[in-house]
């Protein structure tokens, strides 16, 4: 995970009304923000903007990475939200969409946690940046216990760090302040997924019950130069965890010199990262990455990307055969 750069909530101008919280950066200063008409300071990471990614996380209208910025996902998240509210769909924080928001959990936004043996038991590995060297690991696994527990609590490396000042997370027992997103429902919990509609345009993902409903909501980047997404219709094939990567030359991908088929093996910095959704186009599916903060804000590889934590859960909400609209 690398570093997001800010974007003042004034200068953008689309979270229209500011949010109040507590100066310092920290487990109350969270779970107490609250949403202000009379505004508040700009601040590098905003405890209120951690809380509002937090309930939408916890809401499947997710943020993507929870990192206390504004910024396009999270006012998809916002947007995509208040249009299933039946509020007005702005994309802005007003408190009207701050009370709806609260609702939908009374469970704090953050927590402490304690570091388990599982969390800091590695191997963790250096991922080269090329894509035939990566060919040469065992496992792409995480580079540190700081990357696991921050795409375990779908949080930026730099949140969870500021979060923690001085503590150290490669130590069993080591007690830390995380996001709370486990505290939502289950998937199997959910109204059964009836339909995916991924919109090109809106750099979204959009799960629909029989009803028509949107039950979730994941920001995605969709496609590239190389290998443009499909349009119309099509449909779930398969979903495999933990997947393989087989890089094929046809795609010609820049900075890769392979004339021949080769293979990575699986890990969450797999190209593909922790889960393959296959579609029924061929070579082209739904799946993780090895970079979640880039997430709706680039083009991947190809194919449709999300973050792991995301594309784990919606490969829960997803059967063999299910429609898979593309949408221009």
């Amino acid at each position: 995970m690398k570093f997001v750069a800010y974007v003042a909530l004034v200068s953008v101008g689309l979270l229209n009304s500011a949010l109040a919280a507590p100066e310092d950066l920290n487990l109350e200063a969270v779970n107490k923000a609250e949403w202000s008409a009379k505004g508040g300071k700009d601040k590098e990471i905003d405890p209120a903007l951690v809380k509002t990614q937090v309930l939408l996380d916890r809401a499947r209208f997710s943020p993507g990475v929870i990192d206390g910025h504004d910024g396009e996902n999270l006012r998809n998240a916002i947007e995509a939200f208040e249009r299933a509210r039946g509020l007005k769909p702005d994309g802005a924080i007003d408190e009207e969409f701050w009370t709806k928001l609260n609702e939908t959990s009374s469970e704090p936004a953050l927590i402490e946690y304690t570091i388990q043996d599982e969390d800091v038991k590695g191997p963790f590995v250096t991922t080269p940046d090329k894509l035939e060297d990566q060919a040469a690991l065992d496992r792409l696994g995480y580079s540190s216990p700081e990357e696991l527990l921050a795409e375990k609590f779908h949080m930026d490396v730099d949140l969870l760090k500021a979060l923690n000042s001085g503590k150290v997370f490669d130590r069993s027992g080591t007690s830390v302040v995380v996001a709370n997103v486990e505290a939502k429902p289950a998937p199997e919990k959910l109204q059964k997924a009836a339909k995916i509609e991924i919109v090109k345009s809106e750099h979204i993902l959009r799960v629909l019950d029989k009803d028509g409903a949107v039950i979730a909501v994941y920001p995605a980047f969709i496609g590239s130069e190389e290998k443009p997404a499909p349009s119309g219709l099509h449909k779930v094939r398969a979903v495999a965890p933990n997947p393989n990567y087989t890089y094929n030359p046809d795609y010609a991908f820049k900075g890769v010199k392979a004339k021949e088929k080769f293979e990575i093996k699986p890990g969450p910095n797999n190209p593909v990262g922790s889960t393959w959704i296959d579609l029924s186009v061929e070579s082209f599916g739904i799946h993780g990455t090895p970079e979640p903060e880039k997430v709706g804000k680039a083009h991947s590889q190809g194919c449709v990307r999300l973050t792991n934590w995301d594309v784990e859960e919606l490969s829960k909400m997803v059967e063999k055969g299910m429609p898979v609209e593309f949408i221009d």
